[in-house]
């Protein structure tokens, strides 16, 4: 068995970094070709953002691999040895070495990535000691909050035979409070949220949400600027706690027209119910790991050496939760993407075409998105259609040059 899982993650793995080589390559071609959306210094430069990521993502990707390999042979059997066996405090300090190794292992890539690579590229912002606050918030919370979710789970999986079906009810349970409480509880704690100054675009936002029959809890700006240059905006929580975000940034780059084009789009996810089917998504993905998890073997544990307590069984859940992840995520990405051309057309009905189309290649400008993709490796992975797709579903003509004053050109609505 324990041989089986083995070749599972193995065969995951060299997938993983098939797909990602697939796209390196992909990119180097395509960003040495005409440039299309993106004048042709942004679009190199966007092309040599992508593959600066993808190169990162091969390197953690085999890491990740050794340091799997090293807690099935090596990693479980010296922390069940460091802490013991016995008692519900030994199963969470555990689990919570098994966290302690994973987040040290993986922070040298989170800080190439934000220090070298973002700051080479000019979107990190972030001081080191601005990211050391963060990350120290970060932890506490998870002591804290990730603390009481593993002593339950501990406690349900060494108290019930069916474990994983309560095991599945706790956490999706907790995944709705963390969806409910995230915009004014969780994010304040990181950044500071300001209510948008009455003036015409606050007018013009709640009228749109009013059409849609929206209410929230106020529209808000959130200083994004003092970690990142990107733009974006969102609507964030359930129920009454739902709130309007807007980026400064956003606020910033877009006008109002286009920025109420974007808002638009963000609305036709609200009525066509897609953050319900988003969790109805991940309830699926959540059931279906805790039911094949709930079903393994005890022989593995036997294989690995170790006593199956709680701690081992939901580090065991965890190490290989990536690959169930892998094989679900083309699947939320159709699905995700089919939603996304769908908000497109909701918004530019509500907020403009040309409105949303300028906005869009403000986004994929700012944000140095490349425009193109390797095939397989965008309906992998994409939640959101290529760019290019997008702004072809909403009549913009992606073949056509773009003019020496940068002005976007739009086809005329008879020429669709």
């Amino acid at each position: 068995m324990l041989n089986f899982v083995i070749g599972i993650y193995s065969f995951y793995t060299l997938l993983k970094i098939y797909l990602s080589i697939m796209q390196i390559g992909y990119i180097n071609q395509e960003k040495k070709k005409e440039a299309v959306i993106l004048p042709p210094g942004r679009y190199l430069v966007a092309g040599n953002y992508a593959v600066a990521k993808e190169k990162l993502s091969i390197l953690e990707t085999f890491v990740d691999y050794l340091l799997f390999l090293w807690f099935i042979f090596f990693g479980f059997k010296w922390l069940q040895n460091l802490f013991g066996t016995s008692g519900f405090f030994s199963s969470l300090l555990f689990i919570f070495g098994f966290f302690a190794i994973n987040f040290i292992i993986s922070l040298p890539f989170t800080i190439y990535s934000k220090f070298k690579i973002d700051k080479e590229f000019g979107f990190n912002k972030m001081t080191p000691k601005m990211f050391v606050i963060d990350t120290l918030k970060g932890i506490a919370l998870f002591l804290i909050f990730g603390g009481v979710v593993f002593l339950t789970l501990i406690w349900i999986i060494e108290n019930f035979k069916s474990w994983w079906i309560w095991g599945f009810i706790l956490l999706f349970g907790v995944a709705l409070l963390i969806n409910l409480i995230y915009p004014t509880i969780i994010a304040p704690l990181f950044n500071k949220f300001t209510p948008l100054e009455d003036g015409e675009l606050k007018q013009s936002i709640e009228k749109m949400m009013k059409e849609v029959g929206l209410s929230s809890d106020g529209i808000f700006v959130m200083d994004a600027s003092k970690r990142d240059t990107r733009l974006n905006a969102y609507f964030g929580g359930l129920g009454k706690s739902k709130r309007v975000v807007l980026f400064d940034t956003l606020l910033e780059k877009l006008t109002n027209k286009e920025l109420l084009a974007v808002l638009g789009h963000e609305l036709g996810h609200y009525s066509h119910k897609d953050v319900w089917k988003n969790i109805a998504m991940m309830g699926i993905f959540l059931f279906v790991a805790f039911y094949i998890f709930g079903h393994f073997p005890e022989e593995i544990f036997i294989q690995i050496g170790v006593v199956p307590t709680g701690g081992v069984i939901l580090a065991l859940i965890i190490l290989l939760l990536p690959v169930l992840n892998f094989v679900y995520t083309p699947i939320l990405s159709f699905l995700s993407r089919h939603n996304e051309y769908e908000a497109d057309k909701f918004g530019s009905k509500i907020g403009g075409r040309e409105n949303l189309i300028s906005a869009l290649l403000k986004l994929v400008k700012e944000n140095k998105s490349f425009p193109k993709s390797d095939p397989i490796y965008s309906k992998f992975y994409y939640s959101h259609p290529p760019i290019i797709e997008r702004l072809k579903a909403l009549g913009f003509d992606v073949d056509k040059p773009l003019p020496k004053d940068g002005i976007f050109q739009f086809i005329k609505d008879e020429d669709r």
